[in-house]
């Protein structure tokens, strides 16, 4: 498969992804407000299982195409404080590996019956900063190369 094609997968899944935390914390948390708690909790379940199904997919692709990625630069990510490039590249690494790190543990919240709304908002919070601070990142890189 050629970079180009990886890189173009990696760049959708990630707008695919961005795009659905961005509507779930940013629209349907604040437009269910004014839904009975009844009909908000089925819009959570309906949301909540066809999120599932569709964001492992995009989540794969993403995680896939960037391990992809970054292997074509693991001579530079062996030295990540030798450039501005490794660097940034290291940090969007590193904030890559706590989002994924957040599914586990919502994974292990929702199989121990832990899951609450407000650490549910909380995670959603950080998933999505964490992601834009990515996306500066990404973009940065191409400056710092």
């Amino acid at each position: 498969m050629s970079y180009l094609l990886i890189k173009i997968l990696h760049l959708g899944a990630a707008a695919f992804f961005i795009g659905g935390v961005f509507f779930e914390v940013m629209i349907v948390s604040r437009a269910s407000r004014q839904l009975s708690d009844e009909a908000r909790a089925q819009l959570s379940f309906a949301l909540g299982v066809r999120a599932r199904k569709v964001m492992h997919w995009v989540v794969l692709v993403l995680y896939g195409a960037g391990i992809a990625l970054a292997w074509n630069y693991r001579g530079i990510l062996a030295q990540p404080f030798a450039s501005s490039f490794s660097f940034l590249l290291s940090l969007k690494i590193a904030f890559a590996l706590s989002i994924l790190g957040h599914f586990i543990f919502v994974v292990w919240l929702l199989r121990t019956g832990r899951a609450t709304p407000w650490r549910s908002k909380l995670i959603h919070y950080s998933v999505l900063t964490q992601m834009l601070i990515i996306v500066v990142l990404a973009k940065s890189m191409m400056f710092a190369w």
